[in-house]
């Protein structure tokens, strides 16, 4: 009888403890239970602005909460991340990191954040060609006619870009770096006006992202020759990629989904699988396709691997590319 009395006296307190415990859980309220905000560094109605809005879209049919998209443009996207780091890193505030924001963090260095280390990875979204166009007065019209041009006379070719250490520039670095060309790069304040100084025969070629591309190869103004990405895009098959003739060669932009680092694991996993599980819908490929964009679907495995394949990369290339770092 004492043993049964003191086995009770036990269990009792433990009881207790295990029901406080399964109580508290109880209510905490599952993830999500309010807005989710997704800043992107871009514009609304760009291709970042699309991604996110179908990525929100695809998890309120899902969730049932709302995530809204907040374009914070800027700076090439580091306004974004400033932004979002300025969250509390509860799982409600989620950023768009893009290869352009990347490629600027690698050639500004003194930024009030670590891309590398204050953003913890979600899902890796997709994949879109910068497409190597010419002036139609250029005689070449496949790239190893280009590379046989380009040695000819050395540095009479010039190629436009968006910027000074912007991906286009790199794109043309590695171009020249692969094979022994040496093409001069022209920079410009936005894709827009070296496309302009292209068609207007004050540079000889650019490299754009599809989009953009787009409309000038279609209209015939300029001539596409390549893409940059390692296989031939879905949106320009008869396009082959500069890889073909060019071994090695691959400069592309990507979308990417990443948190303020803290963010609760949980969390994380559960938004990375939900991410992914829609991304890899049929639908959501299709909708992407006017954009040349072609979908990956990584998580968070993925996209940390991804991340630092790209940094050793583009930190080569910028070294490479002489910008002056400041």
């Amino acid at each position: 009888m004492r043993t049964e009395k003191l086995l009770a006296a036990i269990a009792a307190p433990v009881m207790l403890a295990i029901l406080a415990v399964s109580a508290a859980h109880a209510a905490q309220p599952a993830y999500p239970d309010k807005p989710i905000r997704l800043i992107i560094g871009s514009a609304p109605g760009s291709g970042p602005d699309i991604i996110a809005r179908l990525v929100a879209d695809r998890l309120y049919s899902v969730w049932g909460q709302r995530v809204v998209v907040d374009s914070r443009p800027g700076v090439a996207g580091i306004i974004s991340a400033e932004q979002a780091l300025r969250a509390n890193p509860d799982g409600y505030t989620w950023m768009m990191l893009t290869s352009q924001l990347f490629v600027a963090t690698s050639v500004s260095p003194n930024l009030k954040f670590n891309l590398h280390k204050d953003f913890v990875s979600i899902a890796l979204i997709g994949t879109v060609p910068f497409v190597q166009m010419v002036n139609p007065q250029v005689p070449a019209k496949s790239i190893p006619e280009l590379i046989a041009l380009a040695k000819k006379s050395p540095g009479k070719l010039r190629y436009g870009s968006a910027g000074a250490g912007a991906s286009e520039h790199l794109s043309g670095v590695l171009f020249n770096r692969l094979t022994g060309t040496e093409m001069l790069h022209v920079p410009y304040r936005g894709i827009a006006q070296a496309i302009a100084d292209t068609l207007g025969g004050e540079v000889q070629l650019t490299y754009a992202v599809y989009p953009a591309a787009r409309p000038h190869i279609e209209g015939g103004r300029l001539r596409a020759l390549g893409v940059t990405t390692p296989k031939r895009s879905p949106a320009l098959p008869d396009v082959p990629a500069i890889s073909e003739a060019v071994p090695g060669y691959a400069m592309f932009g990507w979308y990417s989904l990443v948190a303020p680092i803290d963010t609760p694991v949980a969390v994380l996993a559960k938004v990375s699988a939900e991410v992914v599980k829609g991304i890899k819908e049929p639908a959501f490929g299709e909708r992407l396709k006017v954009l040349g964009i072609e979908i990956v679907g990584g998580g968070r495995k993925e996209l940390d691997a991804f991340r630092r394949d790209e940094r050793k990369r583009v930190t080569e290339l910028v070294k490479a590319s002489g910008v002056d770092i400041k």
